[in-house]
């Protein structure tokens, strides 16, 4: 360990990201503070719930879809793992921000990001807020890894006053001072760990929204329905709504539901009065975030999924043939399937 008063304990730089390790520190504990403080998003009940959220990265998450569909399609596993990510963040963030374990907790912050990354780097309306959000965490946690932390930090504390702890190997490898590593390795480090990050960075951009090549693509500004196993049976007509893409904040408003033949004929019509007052049992979600009738339309929320069924006589009377689902969004968008009897 350095002695020289005038000269940071840790040389590799932990005393010049103070301003970087308090604000990603913060942008991960005030997600705890926003969901148990200052408002209540761990309540499934509530408006806002944080599962909802978690489903709306469901559509285009990258690697992790299959653990996002099973948690939103058993919700008290998916409460738990709300709860115990919100904990995770909390601390991780707290503990960052104070600067104690910084090396551990850099590791918790580019874990955390990946998984933002992973999940919801395709969402953003007007920039890509989420992609950012994580590539740049990642970016942060693995550089404050390489320099811990320094003066204003409870490790440099505990390397001044503890002198028994802050010689230990182990602190050094999980809070701050000079990692026991000579410097031609942990140039090689960083540089290989670098070009991952930066491969990362480049990959994401273009799954996500062809950032790096071709057209550019973002998948938050008009919504998608996805129209499938559309069926007609007695006087049953059923089809499943998927909704993939368009902006999480509120849903898609579904004001015309059609059914037409293979000649264009309308053989079986909703309108936003009728899909309002859609019947609840009759709706069939599978995910925590819920189709449902609202005010003026059938609310269609980012990530949800259900299956529809329509009753009417009229349907027992429709001949052979192909015929085709339209549902028509408030925006005048229209998505179509395809069904014969």
């Amino acid at each position: 360990m350095n002695t020289n008063k005038n000269q940071p304990l840790n040389e590799n730089g932990g005393l010049y990201i103070l301003a970087l390790r308090l604000v990603v520190g913060w942008t991960y504990f005030s997600a705890f503070w926003r969901r148990l403080i200052l408002a209540d998003k761990l309540n499934p009940e509530a408006a806002g719930y944080i599962g909802e959220k978690f489903n709306h990265f469901l559509p285009n998450a990258l690697g992790i879809k299959p653990i996002i569909e099973y948690l939103v399609t058993h919700p008290d596993l998916l409460w738990w793992a709300m709860v115990v990510f919100t904990v995770i963040e909390g601390v991780v963030g707290l503990l960052f921000m104070f600067g104690i374990l910084t090396r551990l907790m850099s590791i918790g912050v580019l874990s955390l990001a990946t998984g933002i990354l992973m999940g919801s780097g395709w969402l953003g309306t007007t920039c890509l807020d989420e992609w950012q959000i994580g590539v740049l965490g990642i970016a942060a946690g693995f550089t404050i890894f390489f320099t811990g932390s320094d003066k204003y930090s409870l490790d440099y504390w505990l390397l001044k006053n503890k002198p028994g702890i802050g010689s230990q190997r182990w602190f050094k490898w999980l809070g701050s001072g000079s990692l026991p590593l000579n410097h031609s390795l942990l140039s090689k480090m960083v540089l290989t760990g670098s070009l991952v990050i930066i491969f990362i960075t480049l990959f994401t951009n273009q799954y996500f929204h062809g950032g790096v090549w071709g057209s550019l693509h973002n998948k938050s500004v008009k919504p998608l329905v996805e129209i499938a196993n559309a069926k007609i049976e007695a006087n049953t007509l059923s089809f499943e709504v998927f909704r993939s893409q368009g902006v999480d904040v509120y849903g898609s408003f579904l004001i015309g539901i059609r059914l037409e033949d293979e000649n264009g004929e309308v053989v079986l019509k909703l309108d936003g009065d009728a899909l309002a007052s859609f019947p609840e049992e009759s709706i069939t979600n599978q995910y925590v975030t819920k189709v449902k009738p609202g005010k003026h339309s059938l609310i269609i929320p980012l990530g949800a999924r259900a299956i529809l069924t329509i009753k009417d006589s009229r349907l027992k009377e429709v001949p052979e043939g192909k015929y085709r689902v339209v549902l028509t969004d408030i925006s005048g968008i229209e998505w179509s399937r395809e069904t014969e009897i």
